[in-house]
């Protein structure tokens, strides 16, 4: 990678977005912006025609997302290096995009000096997160972790049930499934809800989602 010159390539449907951008960064001596697009099909066009060193790329954008143009940036000859930026602060993203490749996620609420950082950062081959989402990924993975011991102590029928309402079957129907009475369908519901920690079928939806029970 240049050390004297950096060339950028912005990815962002928003004018005002990509000129403010633009300016921030060529106030650096050592960055430049090389080239700019709008949507993502024309961004891959010209990131793969300019072959920038880094491509800061918008995850909403039309024609294209930004997921779909990071998985076919990180796929061309001579891939540059990807910086995300997103208003989005779901900290959910962060793995499907590092799975792609991408080196760093940088929200747009974020000052100046940290996109600067931010670009410093990913081109130096190190990777970089919004320092406002590390909190939001360690309340995440804690809560992973919680969920996994929680399930490790329901009972396979335990389980069962909480499968069945989360797919939206009554205690009626449950019980017909299972064999037994609509009482012992609501005691077993009672009892993993509590050991869960749960409150309502939504957090159970929840909870069988993130237990990869639901297919949906």
């Amino acid at each position: 990678m240049p050390a004297q010159n950096i060339r950028i390539f912005l990815a962002e449907d928003h004018e005002l977005v990509r000129a403010g951008l633009k300016l921030l960064i060529e106030a650096q001596p050592d960055l430049s912006v090389v080239g700019e697009a709008s949507d993502g099909v024309a961004a891959l066009e010209r990131i793969a025609e300019l072959r920038p060193d880094l491509a800061i790329i918008d995850l909403s954008m039309p024609r294209m997302n930004g997921i779909e143009l990071t998985s076919h940036v990180r796929g061309l000859p001579s891939p540059p290096v990807v910086l995300t930026l997103t208003a989005n602060e779901d900290a959910a993203y962060l793995r499907q995009l590092f799975l792609l490749g991408v080196s760093g996620y940088l929200l747009k609420k974020s000052a100046a000096d940290d996109l600067i950082r931010a670009i410093r950062t990913v081109v130096s081959g190190e990777r970089y997160v919004a320092p406002h989402l590390i909190g939001h990924m360690v309340d995440q993975l804690t809560a992973r972790v919680a969920e996994q011991g929680a399930v490790e102590t329901l009972s396979d029928r335990e389980q069962s049930v909480l499968r069945m309402i989360a797919e939206g079957l009554t205690n009626r129907e449950i019980g017909e499934r299972l064999e037994i009475s609509i009482k012992t369908v609501e005691t077993y519901k009672g009892r993993a809800m509590q050991k869960a920690h749960l409150r309502g079928r939504a957090e159970i939806v929840r909870f069988a989602v993130a237990q990869g029970w639901l297919r949906d």
